[in-house]
């Protein structure tokens, strides 16, 4: 297994998508022929997106690599894709996020959570996102892209699949975080000044 190279340094990105997410996409086609394997996320979707923003987030043990999501067979909210959904995943073994919003459109009204707005930051540990649209200013350190899935060593027991494309840091920090997700898990997920509430406007 190759050693992680320490002099790879920042990489900035400034109001785009997490770099090489064309690639991402791409590999989406490969990953359609099956949903299982050691990955992050293993249970039936909704359906119904959500988005999450936030003004700052943090974190160490970054990984992301492309996969597909499925939901329950006959689901409406996933019909036109044949009850799945390609994603990016994105993987962060200590996560802090800053004024994190959180809201899903039920069809008329806004479910909106809203954490980490004062001092106190919203904390989680090994958070998966499963995200179809990520946009934020981001700096890495110690980017690898274009590891093989399934290669991954930031968090060893969240992998993606074998031949496919991948991209890993020491860290990462983004500022103007939005995301728009259909699934996310965590093994812990400490929500500071948690706020939940119907609201006619989203996040």
């Amino acid at each position: 297994m190759a050693t992680k190279p320490k002099a790879e340094g920042k990489v900035r990105y400034r109001r785009a998508a997490i770099p090489g997410m064309a690639a991402l996409a791409a590999t989406g086609a490969l990953v359609v022929l099956t949903a299982q394997g050691a990955l992050g996320v293993q249970f039936a979707i909704s359906g119904m997106p959500f988005v999450v923003t936030a003004d700052h987030l943090t974190g160490t043990n970054f990984q992301q690599f492309g996969d597909l999501d499925s939901g329950l067979s006959g689901n409406p909210w996933l019909k036109s894709s044949n009850g799945q959904a390609v994603v990016m995943t994105s993987v962060i073994g200590d996560a802090k996020v800053y004024n994190l919003c959180q809201s899903v459109n039920l069809v008329g009204v806004n479910l909106v959570i809203r954490a980490g707005t004062g001092a106190t930051p919203v904390h989680a540990t090994n958070l998966v996102l499963d995200s179809t649209d990520l946009t934020g200013d981001a700096t890495f350190n110690n980017i690898q892209i274009g590891r093989d899935a399934s290669d991954l060593t930031q968090v060893p027991s969240i992998k993606g699949h074998a031949y496919t494309f991948s991209q890993q840091a020491d860290s990462v920090d983004i500022k103007n975080v939005r995301q728009d997700n259909y699934a996310s898990t965590a093994s812990t997920f400490s929500l500071p000044n948690l706020s939940m509430s119907f609201q006619s406007k989203g996040c």
